[in-house]
């Protein structure tokens, strides 16, 4: 005679298991995986030359423009542009208000940030 099904149990879960018990990964051992690495990055800092710390931070800045994390120069005295376009192909974007060539005419949204990228 054949079993009757249990609905609360449905076969097609019956692969699944074995993975009932298996322990999830822990914060702490995340953190203490984290902290070793910033300490291997930390002696590597203090170890390297001048030149190679210069030629490290030259690259970061490199990504950190590239990617839209930072400015490839910070606006500057007198900076006035028509536009976002020229902000953004003089490097300064995006522009703070308070910062020198803010414009609230380029803060589209008004939230106090002009030339922003829209992601």
């Amino acid at each position: 005679m054949r079993r009757p099904r249990h609905y609360h149990y449905p076969p097609h879960y019956a692969r699944h298991r074995g993975n009932r018990h298996r322990r999830q990964s822990s914060g702490g051992g995340t953190l203490i995986g984290l902290t070793l690495l910033g300490a291997a990055a930390a002696t590597g800092w203090t170890i390297a030359s001048p030149e190679q710390q210069a030629v490290a931070l030259t690259a970061a800045k490199d990504i950190g423009v590239a990617t839209g994390m930072m400015r490839e120069r910070a606006p500057q005295e007198g900076d006035y542009w028509r536009g976002c376009d020229e902000a953004r192909a003089a490097g300064t974007a995006p522009i703070y208000r308070g910062e020198p060539g803010y414009r609230e005419g380029m803060d589209g949204d008004n939230d106090g940030i002009a030339c922003e990228p829209h992601y």
